[in-house]
């Protein structure tokens, strides 16, 4: 799908109703106002006369503003007539009760991560964008600083995703937990009456699921890369250590951080409970042909015991079906010094492209500014509250939530360095490969799972050489 730059209306009269409803003017003596006085505004006006997101006010504010945006986003689902949830168009339709001139164009994307990088080298993105992964020093080329980190965060939580130099470029979308999505029915028929706290645990329970129940028990999503990488690989940092340091901070520093600790806690076992389940045939009977569409409804209806996917998931897999409630949420199985952690966290966080003319940015402020703190969107995904204070429908009892502490100041992309030297690619890997290798393995035999783990420790090992990182023991 490729993204378009939606043409600037040229019409006097869309003229008349743009900016200059929200304030860009000086007095006509060369002093800038420090206030809109027209149209009722009374936020504050950057130089530009663009009232910045901290300062406008959605019930005020330039009313009279006629725009045209692009909002890009990875939610497909949220297209998808099947769906019960809330839907973009019925977004949409809400947001333009209260700026009706402002027109938005919704691009949902399935490759999202890799097409909407290419689509950031070419220059062609669209206003609003759900920010793939960048280097943090190259926020700024792409995308426009909504505010101080120290403004923001006084009305928002989980800035730091998108933080470089105190700047933030990205609010979160909405905020998730790291954990299990299980089908509740079928934990029943397989007797289980106690969330698994241990690899070991875990295991048993996918075994009385295979042995009491026909559904699949744990389902990988093989095939949809991102769906599996891109969710076994964010557990390795505080669901496995329990530290708030560890992701962000130590990981980079550490010798051989995928070696087996002995504890069954860390990346090991993390990735080991993947192996094993395979190996053990407590997964789909083709991982070849698994489909993530499919999945949804399979586990609404008890087809599919559970699946690792972040709280993210919980409404997707709630609205596929009439049995929405029988989906359930619970800790990934790993327990440290005798407690259970998930990681509390942004999802992709919504970005302004930095091109735009003062019309398009404005529109796109106001727009983003709702979707955080109007839309309901983080409440009806389930999700932390993004907006301090904020309710939220996710239940997870017995689990402290942590959120990770950024990176060391003067490391904000030694870890992407490292990563992609090494082509380890935690949390980078879109297409999955790295995990994908794990299930073949464990399905063929074709190699050991310490192997497996000996590899990656080599690669991470020669990219810190190369890049001259300090390494320390973990």
């Amino acid at each position: 799908m490729k993204l378009r730059r939606v043409a600037a209306l040229a019409m006097a009269g869309v003229m008349a109703a743009s900016l200059a409803a929200c304030g860009n003017k000086d007095d006509g003596n060369g002093d800038k106002p420090s206030a809109n006085t027209q149209g009722g505004d009374s936020s504050e006006v950057s130089d530009s006369g663009i009232i910045e997101y901290a300062d406008l006010d959605l019930d005020k504010d330039c009313k009279d503003l006629t725009a045209e945006i692009s909002f890009s986003n990875q939610r497909t689902d949220l297209e998808d007539k099947n769906y019960s949830g809330k839907k973009w168009n019925e977004y949409i339709a809400d947001f333009n009760k209260l700026y009706p001139n402002i027109k938005v164009n919704v691009n949902t994307i399935t490759d999202y991560e890799a097409s909407v990088s290419t689509y950031l080298q070419s220059g062609e993105y669209d206003e609003v964008v759900c920010i793939p992964n960048v280097d943090m020093a190259d926020l700024s080329t792409y995308f426009r600083s909504l505010g101080s980190y120290d403004t923001l965060s006084q009305s928002l939580n989980y800035l730091d995703g998108k933080m470089y130099d105190n700047e933030v470029y990205g609010i979160p979308s909405c905020a998730n937990a790291n954990g299990i999505v299980y089908n509740k029915k079928v934990f029943e028929q397989a007797g289980i009456t106690e969330m698994p706290k241990t690899p070991a645990e875990f295991l048993e329970v996918l075994k009385a699921i295979k042995e009491k129940t026909d559904a699949t028990p744990l389902y990988t999503n093989y095939a949809a890369g991102w769906a599996l990488s891109g969710q076994w690989d964010p557990y390795i940092g505080l669901s496995a250590t329990g530290d708030t340091q560890y992701l962000n901070q130590k990981l980079v520093h550490t010798k051989d951080p995928f070696k087996d600790y002995g504890d069954d806690t860390h990346a090991y076992a993390v990735y080991k409970i993947l192996y094993d389940a395979v190996k053990e045939g407590l997964t789909e009977d083709d991982y070849t042909t698994t489909d993530w569409e499919g999945s949804k409804p399979a586990i609404n209806n008890g087809e599919i015991g559970c699946m690792v996917l972040g709280s993210w998931a919980l409404p997707q897999m709630i609205g596929a079906g009439e049995n929405g409630a029988d989906i359930g949420y619970m800790a990934f199985p790993i327990t440290v010094d005798g407690k259970q952690y998930a990681a509390a966290g942004a999802d992709y966080n919504w970005g302004i492209n930095t091109n735009l003319d003062d019309d398009k940015t404005q529109a796109a402020i106001i727009f983003l500014k709702w979707l955080v703190e109007r839309s309901g969107f983080a409440y009806n995904e389930y999700s932390l509250p993004v907006v301090k204070g904020g309710d939220t429908q996710l239940s997870f009892d017995g689990v402290e939530l942590l959120q990770d502490e950024p990176a060391i100041s003067g490391e904000e992309d030694l870890l992407n360095l490292v990563n992609s030297t090494s082509e380890v690619n935690i949390n980078q890997d879109a297409d999955g490969v790295r995990l994908q290798r794990i299930i073949e393995a464990a399905a063929t035999g074709s190699e050991s799972y310490d192997d497996i783990v000996a590899d990656w420790n080599q690669k991470w090992a020669d990219a810190q050489e190369a890049e001259g990182v300090e390494v320390t023991e973990e």
